[in-house]
């Protein structure tokens, strides 16, 4: 058995939208930490990641894709290797028919894919499961805990696990769990709101990050038109509508500009179409879902990144947007505030109000010397605050000490 090694379980793994966790992967690699990788689905979008994104899907563990014949078998090891720890596994996962999702059919699911990832586990010497976001995958997590002989952590990010803390079994999963890490104080603060206060101390801000080597600074900028950025998938909770609504508004007074919107998702029809209906094809570009590569390369062309956001954990988009000395505008929302110190490293807006972000805009539009000092400040803040590299060191030192036990 390798004492230093884990298992990270994310329920899509490579996925474009969350390339942050394989790059804090490759970044706990780096630093001495073997880590396997097992996803429940496998990823979507694969063809537009990067060479690395796709190489690492070759390596990784895609439960739902294992032949019948591999589950029976995957089954009937972990019953004759712990007979009492998979009849305790199986009680525990009847009772997600009475609590949690109460779904008979999600209860087989979760307790199948805990059976397949026990052998995979077993065969790999691994002890440690570690789980992002807090969502089903954690439940299979801790099935398997209760088999015996696996502990698990998680990354809690929010703000959506904490909307359906009793459906998602959250006060269950944080209970069980080795420790929780929590990407910002407002994270934190959410998981105490549902713990006892003995628990706290098991609560550790470890903040995302990226790499400012990687994100370097993007030259300036020589567009005949001032660029916008957006990036994001395009779903109701990054407001991409009011971002519209607040062009619309600037466009109707005369501001130059161009938009470009990076990502994919339910509300692209409805925001092609509200550009369409207000005069904005011509200054709105979609460009669907672009790969790491890809995303760089239009950063460096941006002058000014925007996210409307109505529920966020921390953006990873914006880390690197300031990496790169972008001036950022997003909203006073959850996280947001411990990375964007508003006018001193980015510009804040009421969230949902589009009157307030065309406002913030436009003064950004108009004051390149503003542009330049937020632009800098925020590199700054990221090389002191959302290092990936050395807020990973943190995240290794857990596992380290959970591995030791």
């Amino acid at each position: 058995m390798n004492d230093n090694q884990i298992a990270y379980l994310c329920s899509q793994y490579p996925a474009i939208s969350h390339t942050f966790i394989y790059r804090e992967i490759e970044s706990l690699r780096k630093g001495g930490m073997k880590v396997h990788t097992a996803s429940i689905r496998k990823p979507s979008g694969l063809e537009v990641m990067t060479p690395a994104e796709q190489q690492e899907a070759t390596s990784t563990l895609f439960v739902l894709s294992q032949p019948p014949l591999k589950i029976l078998k995957a089954h009937l090891h972990s019953l004759t290797h712990n007979p009492s720890g998979y009849m305790k596994m199986a009680g525990a996962a009847l009772k997600l028919i009475t609590s949690g999702p109460k779904s008979p059919v999600k209860a087989v699911a979760y307790f199948i894919e805990a059976g397949i990832l026990l052998q995979w586990v077993h065969d790999h010497g691994i002890t440690h499961i570690h789980e992002h976001f807090g969502n089903p995958t954690a439940l299979v997590a801790m099935l398997m805990k209760q088999y015996g002989g696996i502990s698990f952590s998680l990354s809690i990010h929010g703000p959506d696990i904490f909307y359906t803390i009793d459906s998602s079994m959250l006060p269950e999963k944080v209970r069980e769990a080795s420790f929780v890490r929590c990407i910002s104080h407002y994270c934190r603060s959410q998981i105490m709101r549902i713990s006892a206060p003995t628990a706290w101390d098991n609560f550790h801000i470890i903040r995302c990050g990226v790499d400012p080597d990687l994100y370097t600074v993007r030259p300036e900028p020589e567009n005949h038109h001032p660029e916008l950025l957006c990036v994001g998938r395009l779903v109701p909770a990054k407001g991409q509508h009011i971002l519209l609504e607040a062009c619309s508004k600037l466009h109707k007074e005369g501001v130059d500009f161009h938009l470009t919107m990076v990502g994919d998702g339910p509300d692209r029809t409805s925001l092609e179409e509200y550009a369409r209906s207000n005069s904005l094809e011509t200054i709105v570009t979609f460009t669907g879902a672009l790969g790491q590569d890809k995303v760089r390369s239009v950063y460096d062309r941006a002058d000014l990144f925007i996210l409307a956001s109505f529920a966020e954990g921390v953006p990873v988009v914006l880390m690197e947007a300031m990496a790169k000395e972008i001036p950022v505008i997003s909203t006073r929302i959850t996280g947001i505030p411990e990375l964007i110190d508003h006018e001193k490293d980015g510009l804040l807006a009421v969230p949902g109000d589009p009157e307030d972000l065309a406002f913030q805009i436009r003064r950004m539009l108009e004051n390149s010397a503003l542009r330049t000092q937020l632009a800098k400040a925020g590199r700054q803040k990221v090389i002191a605050s959302y290092n990936q590299h050395n807020n990973n060191h943190g995240l290794l030192n857990l596992f380290r000490k959970e591995l030791q036990q």
